[in-house]
């Protein structure tokens, strides 16, 4: 949770998934409404989490931003520009707009753009590893030309892990971006290997090759908990992925592995009950169930 803050602003959540909502919780009374398109609905997670962490559910963005001195965008990666068109009639001159978005640098000039207009500072962040279990205090590279000067408020708010990254707006989201090419193309890979594995009998020789071959600690844990998460959030990390292929294909590098990795991440979101499995092979043969073997003798 976050301490104290003393700094004079209150927030304005756009977006309340995952991310949203612990913003919500660690920043507390500073949050004076919250927007998602989802809150049309009023059973929908988003809007059950909202009601029941006492947030206000404005009627649309610019209701939660309207009077909101920092605007914090979480939203899905397909959803950035949109999002930060939508609320910008409410920004005045001065708000602060923080760009949590996990998008290429393209998409976030866009939405910087749409904020300019309307006079606010927007400052992009990259959230550069999983919002739990630090919550608040992830590691964040913020960039853009007002990035430094709004450091210091950035942090007093309770982002600990802030840090100025560059001027240059759109390369802390390449910094990301290029992140995500090994963090969430690990997670496909793992996802194919040890199902073709474990149809095979052989999960238990790849995990431990895998073990001598990259010491990235207990292998079966990881590979259970990597492959849970592209299952409970694979919709969204497609997104995120498609992001990545526009940004490495903008850097001029054919983005094959990218494209593959968002839809095996797509695929993987069809499949979110079988994340509750405890174990890494209750978790495969939850999802084998659900495939047929249809070429081949996978007994061998």
């Amino acid at each position: 949770m976050a301490g104290n803050v003393s700094a004079p602003h209150s927030v304005a959540l756009i977006g309340f998934g995952e991310v949203g909502q612990v913003l919500a919780a660690d920043l507390g009374s500073r949050v004076v409404g919250a927007w998602d398109v989802k809150f049309s609905d009023p059973g929908s997670t988003p809007a059950v989490a909202a009601s029941d962490a006492r947030v206000r559910l404005a009627r649309d963005a610019v209701d939660a931003a309207r009077g909101a001195t920092i605007v914090i965008s979480a939203v899905t990666a397909a959803a950035c520009t949109a999002a930060a068109r939508s609320v910008a009639p409410a920004i005045t001159q001065g708000t602060i707009y923080l760009d949590l978005n996990s998008v290429s640098p393209r998409t976030k000039i866009e939405a910087a753009e749409a904020i300019a207009e309307q006079g606010g500072r927007y400052v992009e962040a990259a959230v550069m590893s999983p919002i739990l279990p630090r919550r608040v205090t992830a590691p964040i590279l913020l960039g853009g030309p007002y990035a430094q000067s709004l450091l210091s408020t950035i942090q007093e708010l309770g982002f600990s892990g802030a840090e100025m990254f560059s001027e240059i707006l759109g390369q802390a989201s390449a910094a990301k971006m290029c992140r995500s090419v090994m963090v969430k193309g690990i997670e496909a890979l793992l996802t194919e290997s040890l199902l073709a594995a474990r149809r095979y009998r052989v999960e238990g020789a790849v995990l431990e090759s895998l073990g001598g071959l990259l010491p990235a600690g207990e292998w079966t844990t990881l590979s259970r908990y990597m492959i849970s998460r592209s299952l409970q959030h694979g919709r969204r990390r497609a997104e995120e992925m498609r992001e990545v292929a526009q940004t490495v294909a903008d850097a001029g590098i054919e983005p094959w592995m990218s494209r593959a990795c968002a839809e095996r991440q797509d695929w993987a979101a069809s499949f979110g009950t079988e994340a509750r499995e405890q174990t890494l092979e209750q978790l495969l043969d939850a999802l084998l169930a659900r495939i047929p073997a249809t070429q081949g003798d996978s007994r061998c």
